[in-house]
């Protein structure tokens, strides 16, 4: 968790007693259900948890963006992996979008309903035949007499299914590689756009995965986010607090991985005694502190990066790589050691290992990743 001062700790009061309330009974339901219902976003808009660092002009609570973090944490550590991962996309990246490149006419439209829930939003990038290379997406907005038409589709796209308005990575110049590429606002009530059926995934089936279709979609001129041509540039430029979302997601779901095994090893016996006494136990959840240790100290040092605007793509890139992995390796030690407990669904460690293994694929693969380091070693 962040260093605690006196703010800190009333705003992670706050988000306890809200999750303990409003998501702990039901969330077994949800992840049956694949998707949280609408109404309980409406309950973090109105509790003043979705837009916690927008400015409080455009409906927000004017915090420090670390208390968004320390939610997205919040979260995971629960073991809400799709829950967070909705909540990152709508209140970490989506409306850092918005606020940092929008005009105030809007910034005016949207915000205040994305606060308040009224809005739910995704942002879509990949497509099927483009993944991490998004300078060859396919996804066409050409200018028309009163705007833009957009044709194209997105797949595997968070908030997909219930998101009324979407971020759209587009190409208005297909000739001119990732300078041909901008951002859209995509209001999706207009005709045009489609949803295919919710994707089924291995792990958080709380969050709605889709395939978004736009067929001769007229988007209105103003639905242009910045400036045409300049939308690569844009998403490197908001990539650092994205990958501090995956950070967060990281850390909590790690320290609620590990208490979870804490307290299983105390209780389960095997040849007469806790599990908790055999060294091989002791060794493995000593490893497992050190290693949560160690990468909160590195994600706190991105944070302080971050709220300096001295945060670079390699800086995050490293902690998105690192993070992620650890996430899926502690949590697979962890697993271990519930034996075939582990396994069931029964034991919500469970859970925390289906929910993990995402991470080291959306927000940029560790393998991209270790592209994005290399390159800022070697140049090229």
């Amino acid at each position: 968790m962040l260093e605690q001062d006196e703010n800190t700790q009333l705003f992670y009061e706050m988000i306890s007693r809200f999750l303990d309330k409003e998501a702990d009974p039901y969330y077994s339901d949800w992840e049956d259900a694949g998707q949280v219902p609408r109404d309980f976003w409406l309950k973090l808009g109105e509790a003043g948890m979705l837009a916690v660092d927008l400015a409080e002009d455009y409906g927000g609570t004017g915090a420090d963006f670390a208390i968004t973090q320390l939610v997205i944490e919040e979260i995971s550590r629960r073991g809400f992996g799709g829950l967070s991962s909705g909540y990152n996309i709508h209140s970490n990246i989506v409306i850092p979008y918005i606020e940092h490149l929008a005009s105030e006419e809007q910034k005016q439209y949207w915000l205040p309903r994305m606060a308040s829930g009224e809005v739910m939003s995704a942002i879509a990038m990949t497509e099927p035949g483009a993944g991490s290379d998004l300078a060859n997406i396919k996804t066409r907005a050409e200018k028309v007499a009163d705007g833009w038409k957009l044709n194209g589709s997105k797949i595997f796209i968070t908030n997909g299914m219930m998101a009324d308005m979407v971020i759209v990575c587009a190409k208005t110049d297909p000739s001119a590689g990732a300078k041909g590429v901008s951002l859209f606002l995509v209001d999706a009530h207009l005709a045009g756009f489609s949803r295919g059926n919710p994707i089924k995934k291995i792990g958080q089936h709380a969050s709605d995965t889709a395939e978004l279709f736009f067929e001769d979609m007229l988007l209105p001129a103003d639905a242009l986010l910045g400036q045409e041509g300049a939308g690569f540039a844009y998403l490197m430029q908001e990539l650092p607090r994205e990958r501090l979302g995956v950070g967060s997601q990281a850390l909590g779901a790690m320290e609620g991985a590990l208490a979870l095994t804490l307290d299983y090893v105390k209780e389960r016996t095997a040849f007469g005694q806790p599990i908790a006494n055999f060294q091989n136990t002791r060794f493995k959840l000593a490893e497992v502190r050190a290693k949560i240790d160690m990468a909160r100290a590195y994600f706190n040092h991105c944070v302080a990066l971050y709220r300096e605007n001295r945060m670079s793509g390699t800086d995050a890139a490293i902690l998105k790589l690192q993070l992620s992995e650890m996430q899926c390796q502690t949590i697979d030690e962890c697993l271990q050691l519930f034996g075939g407990y582990g396994y069931t669904l029964e034991y919500p460690i469970s859970r925390f290992y289906v929910d993990a293994r995402i991470q080291t694929i959306y927000a940029g693969t560790s393998e991209i990743m270790k592209e994005v380091i290399a390159r800022s070693m070697l140049g090229k």
